[in-house]
This record gives structure tokens, sequence and C-alpha cells, in this order.
């Protein structure tokens, strides 16, 4: 199998295990990076990439509506979160545990109403 032949679901969940192997580095804003360019290209090529995420995050968590995807999701790893970027390692390992297990989420639910099963 092929990461052509993947959905964009098992895609992101073996990016999430191997994250070094795709991008060279774990970190959360290569991650985030990585995720916009993944966006730009599907845009540009007819794939839906990520249409609906921030607005999913928006659905399901108290978040700030003025907010881009980002720090939506940086919001929901930290409650107590005051819009800095400088992470410790272990906060930085949350965030990026979290933006996967949401993406992961997403990414479920949107197959599933494609599919036109109920969740």
């Amino acid at each position: 199998m092929t990461p052509t032949d993947l959905s964009e679901r098992q895609y992101f969940a073996l990016f999430a295990k191997r994250t070094g192997m795709y991008i060279g580095d774990t970190s959360l804003g290569g991650t985030m990076a990585f995720l916009v360019g993944f966006e730009q290209a599907a845009r540009r090529y007819g794939g839906p990439g990520l249409d609906g995420w921030r607005e999913w995050l928006m659905a399901h968590h108290q978040v700030g509506s003025n907010l881009v995807w980002e720090a939506q999701v940086m919001q929901i790893a930290f409650p107590d979160w005051d819009g800095g970027w400088d992470l410790t390692t272990e906060r930085e390992a949350h965030a990026l545990k979290v933006l996967f297990e949401l993406l992961d989420k997403f990414l479920a639910e949107r197959d599933e109403a494609a599919s036109g099963a109920r969740p």
C-alpha cells in the first residue's frame, strides 16, 4: 500500500507515529506547518484537505472563533494558554498528542458523514 492508497485518517495516523520521518523533527511548529502545507496542496489539487477542521474545533470545544486552528488547538491542550508559543518539551509533547487526537476524531467523523453512516 502506498501513501496515495491511504485515507487521510490512515495517513495522519502514520504521520503521528513517526513525525520525524516525514518532516525531519517532532516539533509542534513543524507539525503545524506541515498540516498547513497539506491543506494548501489539497485545495490546489481538489482534495478535501482539512475542510471543516477549524469549524469542527469550534463546534466541539470552547475556543475563540477569531483564532486560527493552531491557536484553537493550543486553547484545548492548555485551557490556561496565554498565547505564548515557547513551550517546555513536556508541554510541546502534550500539545502534539492533543493535536493528533483531535485530528483523528475530526477525520473519523468526516469519514462517517461522507459514507452516510450515522455516529
